[in-house]
């Protein structure tokens, strides 16, 4: 008996990895998760400022804000951060930065492609 129940508690935790592995094939980029319109986050992005402190891209700056893109924070982590920042950042309220803009950020931060290898730029592999 309490080997016929360890294995089935052992193909129950299989059938939840395999579950858990399907959903996270399916949706796990950061891409496919995006709800915005990039191209409108990338307007949002330079009309709200953003670009001044995290890039034109969100690549970040030693010195100013840090690297946003690629492969952003959830959304969910994002809007809460942006909304009740305390740090070097001001909070961005909803009556400044509407929800949908934020998406629409966030979807553009997701879409940026990630930088080549340095070993596959002929100048750096002189």
């Amino acid at each position: 008996m309490r080997l016929v129940r360890s294995n089935f508690r052992r193909s129950l935790g299989l059938a939840a990895l395999a579950a858990g592995l399907a959903t996270l094939a399916t949706f796990g980029s950061s891409a496919a998760l995006a709800a915005g319109d990039a191209a409108k986050g990338k307007e949002n992005f330079l009309k709200y400022g953003c670009w001044q402190c995290h890039g034109t891209m969100g690549q970040g700056s030693p010195v100013s804000g840090p690297k946003l893109a690629p492969d952003p924070i959830p959304l969910e982590a994002m809007s809460s951060f942006i909304r009740n920042s305390r740090r070097a950042m001001p909070p961005y309220r909803v009556e400044v930065l509407p929800e949908a803009d934020l998406e629409d950020i966030h979807a553009y931060l997701s879409s940026v492609p990630k930088a080549a290898d340095y070993k596959t730029i002929p100048l750096l592999a002189e």
